[in-house]
């Protein structure tokens, strides 16, 4: 029989794990669909937010019935004897999370992890949910304007099922890459590299938009930019501050190295921006990038690196991304894809330098702490700067390639399925009208939908019932 305040309940560990989730959470809804809404055509704006919402959903409902469980459960076996090896530590068995016992019972990782969780399973669920619905609404911005919206509703939670889950448990999991030592503390490598690779191959198999479309893609409002890049900015602390698991000093330290490194991403964007392009001019949508890039390098390496050292990853990712931004996306392939808003440099190429950076910059004085108590165990990640070994560069780079080989090809596969099933791509018709064709509303009307009705003028529509 459960209890209310079980003996290992730490309600203030519980209260930060459920703060932090929010925080994550909102950096989805409305933080993703608002940012995203501003950032495109007046046209694409309904559909964009209905495909964050709707993908926010599809991934709540698979998370809990199968999802978290391939990701965080007991592995499948699937290469013999060998305990270690990789096919015995590839994914979890699907099984659902919504029992009473799966909801209220202590948190346990079948893996034999050190972490004594401190709350119950259902704390941990929601929080890695909101980690993994964020996902699919990040690569969601290469293939807006242009993406069937039914298409859309079946990749998500075969793409969650198929590939997420197997990233997860590969790194987060105690999977194979976390046996052999590679961390990513936040998801560098399980959501933005993962995300960018997604978007691009994705954009790739459906076609660029409209020729017309990619010619005058201007922001349709840059408040609403501002607004949703605020939320992903401040949100952000939930998804670096609440991975420690703990409401401890790894948390804030967390929190406040994801503020340095995203503010001299940000910074170093605008300066570039200032004195190296043509125009010479600073834009905020070139900050909005240079902060996105900030945030994702810092990922995951949060709590493993020091304040310093914060400071270096976001200079070193945003020169690296502003430089493919401006240069790299010229060359083959990256000139012939349309990737809409630049996912595989803000999220693909950041995620890609931020996991490799903790190789070298990861503090062994940076403890994330285990439990709680004098006695509690710490663990840390050995950087070459500070040990002089290229170990932890080399376990990095080795899941780094897993994560783009296998994201790719498992990526086209599922395309390749949805195309058959159902189409990727909207009609050119329905690409020309944009949201009133695909969904029947716009984001700012015009007209009423009762003059909509009536052939030649306005036509009172019979009362809905409601």
């Amino acid at each position: 029989m459960y209890i209310p305040y079980p003996n290992w309940l730490n309600t203030g560990d519980n209260t930060w794990q459920i703060v932090a989730a929010t925080l994550v959470g909102l950096m989805s809804l409305p933080g993703i669909a608002v940012l995203y809404g501003g950032l495109v055509q007046k046209k694409w704006v309904v559909n964009t937010m209905l495909m964050a919402f709707t993908g926010f959903g599809l991934v709540l409902i698979v998370w809990v019935l199968w999802a978290f469980n391939m990701s965080f459960g007991v592995p499948s076996h699937f290469g013999g004897s060998n305990a270690h090896s990789f096919l015995n530590n590839v994914i979890g068995h699907p099984v659902p999370a919504a029992s009473h016992f799966g909801e209220q019972n202590q948190e346990v990782l079948p893996e034999g992890t050190l972490i004594p969780f401190h709350y119950n399973a259902a704390t941990f669920i929601y929080f890695q949910v909101v980690f993994a619905a964020i996902t699919p609404l990040l690569f969601l911005g290469s293939v807006l304007g242009r993406m069937k919206f039914k298409a859309w509703l079946l990749f998500v939670p075969l793409w969650i099922t198929c590939v997420y889950s197997a990233n997860a448990f590969l790194l987060w999991g105690g999977g194979f890459f976390a046996q052999k030592g590679a961390v990513d503390y936040s998801g560098g490598y399980v959501i933005h590299l993962a995300a960018g690779v997604t978007g691009f191959v994705a954009a790739w198999v459906i076609g660029p938009r409209l020729a017309r479309d990619r010619k005058h893609g201007v922001p349709n409002n840059l408040m609403m930019v501002a607004v949703g890049a605020g939320i992903l900015w401040l949100g952000w602390n939930g998804f670096n501050g609440g991975d420690p698991f703990y409401a401890g000093t790894d948390a804030t330290a967390a929190v406040l190295n994801t503020n340095l490194a995203t503010a001299a991403a940000m910074l170093t964007w605008v300066l570039m921006d200032l004195f190296l392009t043509k125009q010479k001019k600073a834009t905020f949508l070139g900050a909005i990038n240079g902060m996105i890039v900030g945030l994702v390098a810092i990922t995951p390496g949060a709590g493993w690196v020091n304040g310093y050292g914060a400071l270096a990853e976001g200079l070193i990712a945003s020169s690296i991304v502003w430089v493919s931004w401006y240069y790299l996306s010229k060359v083959r392939p990256f000139s012939k894809v349309d990737d809409a808003l630049g996912v595989v440099y803000t999220h693909g190429i950041a995620g890609l330098t931020g996991g490799l950076l903790v190789g070298f910059f990861a503090d062994p004085g940076m403890l994330e702490y285990i439990g709680t108590g004098k006695a509690a165990p710490g663990f840390s990640v050995n950087g070459l700067f500070y040990t002089g070994s290229w170990h932890q560069i080399w376990e990095q780079f080795l899941a780094a390639s897993w994560v783009i080989c296998f994201t790719a090809i498992a990526s086209f596969v599922l395309l390749q399925i949805v195309k058959l099933l159902v189409g990727l791509r909207e009609s050119d018709e329905n690409l020309e009208v944009g949201d009133l064709a695909i969904h029947n509303e716009e984001s700012e009307p015009q007209e009423t939908f009762a003059e909509r009705q009536g052939s030649g003028g306005f036509r009172e529509l019979e009362p809905s019932g409601v």
